[in-house]
């Protein structure tokens, strides 16, 4: 991605130290105030409607509303805008139903894998810990990865200095502070997000002329906005299930649901942030749309900068920096806090951890060598899109299974452990090669050529749907 140095770099630099320390400052002069075990992992559990739905909404986005929307639009048309807005969007809505149920069964509880350590046998709630853990490093990395490039992109500033200071700021307040100063900071960084995506879309919709429509989309790229447009049902279920699915797995909703005050404070939260989170993804992957009807050579994660920064203004530059720090940040401290807390809270029974240790100081030790793993990866540029999607594989196998059992007692464990481990091989087998050509089974281990074309253009579509649903059939044939 070349750079277009519409910024200075030391002013670039000057901007994300000065954001970043004033959200540190903030945090940690706020946690002052709110110390203790209960603060770190569930924020004492009486948090109120507007501060659980600015942070569920925060948590819920980053800096990947940028990118990855518009990018998959410019591909998989109008059916892939739906399914990635229903799919960050849809974990809201199942949480209304699913967090009032744990909340009443485990009302001292903090995470989801505790639920599940009692549900079911060490094996398997060691295995769904693992890949809880490894899905938000990966989410982890991909923020720290998309805000360095961003701002390299504009400012032209070296990978290694965005990452460096970003990861290093949001360690010190979070790891002070926990889940409270995390919510405490989504509620500032939410209200500057939406002002400066409301500036965005006032700008689009007003200073791109007739461009910016549906009817403009039809003239150019008809085949995006088609019915007989085949990725357009692929691509749109594909990142419904492959967001849902790893969405519910986020250990950062989880705390949430149990910081909730009651349970109509966390049903209203819910609520609102899934009507919040909606159109602002469907607007991000628009822009994609429009973008390759008036390019079609753009490249798709530049589908919002191309239009946005087209006129190459320093005050857009400067709103699309901010923006993307802002929505880095906020999902960074969750991710933090989400996988401190897990170290916490199961980290004694998966690891055999001694009980008179520092479970609180074992856990920051921890975040601390993954976040230097993950400074190393944004520094370097690594694309770990590849690696998000097999992230997507895993927690597509586990999640019929997994809250299925929270309505069938009469699930257990070997079955459970044996319908994921099918439904994930299943999804090996079908899953694409870095270059999305073939697969273990279509090409390698059997010719492309003897599987009809639908299959060898849909191999992530199917190896999403096939470890889904696959654990199903597992659950009647036993």
């Amino acid at each position: 991605m070349n750079s277009i140095n519409l910024l200075n770099q030391s002013i670039s630099i000057t901007i994300i130290i000065f954001i970043s320390l004033v959200f540190t400052l903030v945090g940690l002069i706020y946690s002052k105030k709110y110390r203790g075990i209960n603060n770190y992992l569930t924020a004492n559990r009486n948090i109120g409607f507007f501060s659980l739905s600015t942070s569920l909404v925060a948590s819920a986005l980053g800096a990947w509303i940028l990118f990855s929307p518009a990018s998959a639009a410019t591909w998989g048309g109008i059916g892939a805008v739906i399914g990635y807005a229903l799919g960050t969007a849809f974990p809201m809505i199942f949480l209304i139903f699913l967090g009032k149920k744990i909340r009443s069964e485990f009302p001292k509880g903090s995470s989801l894998i505790q639920f599940l350590r009692i549900r079911y046998g060490k094996s398997l709630f060691k295995l769904i810990l693992l890949i809880t853990i490894f899905y938000m490093f990966v989410f982890l990395c991909a923020e720290l990865t998309a805000v360095s490039k961003l701002i390299n992109y504009i400012s032209g500033t070296e990978l290694w200095i965005t990452s460096l200071i970003i990861i290093s700021t949001t360690l010190l307040y979070t790891l002070y502070g926990g889940l409270r100063v995390s919510i405490f900071t989504d509620l500032i960084q939410m209200v500057i997000i939406l002002v400066l995506l409301l500036v965005s879309v006032f700008y689009l919709i007003s200073f791109t002329g007739n461009e910016f429509s549906f009817s403009f989309i039809r003239e150019k790229s008809p085949h995006l906005l088609s019915s007989s447009y085949i990725p357009n049902y692929t691509a749109g279920l594909t990142f419904f299930v492959a967001v849902a699915a790893t969405n519910l797995f986020h250990q950062g909703n989880w705390q949430r649901v149990y910081a909730a005050k009651n349970n109509d404070t966390l049903k209203n939260s819910l609520i609102l942030a899934f009507i919040v989170i909606i159109p602002i993804v469907l607007f991000m992957g628009f822009t994609g749309l429009v973008a390759v009807s008036t390019n079609p050579k753009v490249v798709p994660d530049l589908g919002f900068f191309s239009l946005l920064l087209k006129e190459e203004t320093h005050l857009l530059s400067l709103i699309i920096v901010i923006l993307g720090l802002s929505l880095t940040i906020s999902t960074i401290d969750t991710l933090v806090n989400a996988i401190s807390s897990l170290i916490i809270v199961d980290g004694e029974a998966t690891f055999n951890i001694s009980k008179n240790s520092n479970l609180l100081k074992i856990s920051k030790y921890f975040i601390i060598g993954l976040s230097i793993i993950a400074f190393i990866v944004a520094s370097n540029g690594f694309s770990i899109l590849y690696l998000f999607l097999l992230a997507d594989l895993f927690c597509c196998s586990f999640v019929m299974t997994v809250f299925y059992s929270f309505y069938n007692n009469k699930l257990n464990e070997k079955t459970a452990y044996l319908s994921i481990i099918i439904g994930l091989i299943c999804g090996l087998l079908l899953f694409p090669t870095p270059d999305f050509s073939k697969s273990l089974l279509v090409g390698l281990i059997i010719p492309a050529e003897l599987f009809p074309i639908f299959v060898s253009q849909s191999l992530l579509f199917l190896s999403f749907l096939v470890a889904t649903f696959i654990p199903v059939t597992i659950w009647k044939l036993r």
